[in-house]
């Protein structure tokens, strides 16, 4: 019988999951329910908080069920979500956010962009926050997306009592607390984590000039009581645990240990980056040869070290963000499942494979994995060659990093007349592989800023296809280590929990403790020169769209 066990809640873009490990990290029951989606506008995905925490609910409900285990069984709680922002009253109830008014729609997803114009405001003049966002804020970071509200929507901007990331308000909602993470504010609000000091006010880590300066002067004079004076680390427990009423929505145990709340990606971090290689833990310097690639409907790719590196366009660098005493610097791209699901469902012959799949029980993916293998036995020609005359450029909806540009497009270079499968085959294969050459672009800038990446450890839906994992370590040259538990975020952020209870001393103890290798993927050699010639062409094609917008004024 499983004495204790340790529950993670992932918050997705378009579900929530939750799941019990054990100690060892073993899975014991998974449970998932769908959250909606709202698109008022262009550019704009709003979310409702309730709808969220009602489906947390029925997630933890079902992995319960699944695993066949009491709530008595369950010691600790990690949270984690996507980094959308939440505005609530003073009486925790939603605040619209949405052009139309109703209070339901509370939240801006991560990928809204409705605060383009504000990011680039606030990056038209220096500021030193902007030192580590990698030189240049984010539409998709929670700062210009205050500015916007606030522009905007003052009567929400009035009305708000509570602006939280969505992880810190799952704590909030499920302890009472208002305990905002070190990751969460670290990584999207530009609080300045290496300025903590002992003895000083949490709020020190906040910069007064940067918020004056940019229109946010509100956030100063109330004494940053809307964005959070109690900033603790990921994992440290929050007040009493569980309360009654969130014990109830949960399935769970009142009192039960809540630990303070990640960033999704980053518990994919946590559950990636303490596996054991070659049978031993890692040390602080194994960590920094290691990048976790967390791979979902965008992507993120997570680098830890003990020194701070600055890389223009990549996020960070970050104190303390997710590994405890060491810098993150986090590169990202903002569609990457999405990308691939929009190539495939908007060609001619998507609704069709789709139904061809649904009728043979396999997916989408899987079946054009068949075409392209045909394809290359046909032509005598490894399967990555196959796009020597079809070159995709990725940003269909901006590039998050290194160009840190929102304003870039997809571009598609060698169309023909054809819409049969076979040439969607096709430019889903270039597709895959434009994506995996904007891992390389991101790994070889981290390098060239000092990091020392030599082996990728990848989780998330796409590291089931074995074309996608393939064309990323061909394409980067570097091998690729699967984890043995495949939902690896998940388990991060139950490690998380079992550090709130106290079982483990640090997060980086549960890391080890809980994480294991599945396989090792290594880059083939031989297509080493096609790569490099393809790299070549997805970097002209960039300066092709850069040319495309001078010429255009």
């Amino acid at each position: 019988m499983v004495e204790r066990c340790y529950l993670g809640v992932d918050v997705g873009t378009g579900s929530v999951r939750a799941a019990l490990f054990d100690g060892a990290g073993r899975r014991l029951g998974l449970g998932t329910h769908d959250i909606r989606i709202s698109r008022p506008r262009e550019g704009f995905v709003e979310q409702s908080s309730d709808d969220i925490w009602s489906a947390c609910g029925k997630a933890v409900r079902r992995a319960l069920e699944e695993a066949s285990l009491a709530a008595d069984r369950v010691r600790g709680i990690g949270f984690d979500a996507t980094c959308s922002l939440v505005a609530l009253d003073g009486a925790g109830r939603p605040v619209t956010v949405s052009p139309g008014g109703d209070d339901e729609w509370n939240v801006v997803v991560w990928m809204d962009h409705r605060a383009r114009e504000e990011a680039r405001s606030i990056n038209a003049s220096p500021h030193r926050v902007l030192e580590y966002v990698g030189g240049r804020i984010s539409p998709e970071m929670q700062i210009p997306k205050l500015l916007w509200l606030r522009q905007n929507l003052p009567g929400t901007w009035r009305r708000a009592k509570s602006f939280l990331d969505l992880p810190d308000f799952l704590v909030y909602r499920a302890t009472g607390e208002d305990v905002r993470s070190l990751c969460t504010t670290t990584c999207k609000w530009t609080y300045l984590a290496h300025e903590r000091k002992t003895g000083v006010p949490e709020t020190a880590g906040w910069e007064a000039g940067f918020f004056e300066a940019i229109g946010l002067q509100d956030l100063v004079r109330e004494g940053y009581s809307r964005i959070g004076t109690r900033i603790r680390p990921q994992g440290e427990r929050v007040g009493r645990g569980l309360t009654e009423a969130a014990a109830r929505e949960l399935g769970l145990l009142p009192g039960t240990a809540v630990g303070v709340a990640i960033i999704d990606a980053h518990a994919g971090g946590l559950g990636l980056l303490g596996m054991p290689l070659s049978g031993k833990a890692p040390g602080l310097a194994d960590l920094e040869e290691r990048l976790a690639l967390i791979l979902g409907t965008s992507s993120c790719h997570m680098a830890v070290s003990r020194e701070p590196h600055r890389v223009p366009g990549v996020w960070g660098p970050y104190h303390s963000a997710m590994i405890p005493g060491m810098w993150l610097t986090e590169g990202g791209q903002s569609a990457t499942g999405a990308l691939i699901d929009h190539v495939i469902f908007s060609h001619a012959r998507g609704a069709e494979l789709r139904e061809e799949a649904l009728r043979k029980t396999t997916s989408v993916y899987a079946l054009l994995n068949e075409v392209l293998e045909r394809l290359s036995r046909d032509r005598a020609a490894p399967p990555a060659t196959l796009t020597r005359d079809l070159h995709v450029y990725p940003d269909f909806h901006g590039n998050r990093s290194p160009r840190a540009d929102p304003d870039l497009r997809g571009m598609v270079s060698g169309l023909t007349l054809t819409d049969s499968v076979e040439s969607l085959a096709l430019l889903y294969l270039a597709t895959i592989q434009a994506i995996a050459h904007g891992t390389r672009h991101i790994v070889s800038a981290m390098n060239e800023a000092g990091h020392r990446i030599r082996i990728l450890l990848a989780c998330g839906g796409d590291t089931r296809n074995p074309v996608f994992v393939r064309e990323h370590a061909d394409v980067t040259g570097l091998p690729i280590v699967l984890p043995r538990e495949k939902e690896a975020v998940l388990l991060g952020s139950a490690m998380l929990g079992a550090v709130a209870t106290g079982d483990f001393a640090s997060p980086l103890l549960a890391m080890s403790a809980m994480a294991g290798v599945s396989e090792t993927i290594r880059p083939t050699t031989s297509v080493k020169p096609y790569h490099d010639a393809k790299h070549a062409v997805f970097h002209r094609m960039h300066a092709d769209q850069v040319a495309y917008r001078e010429m255009l004024g």
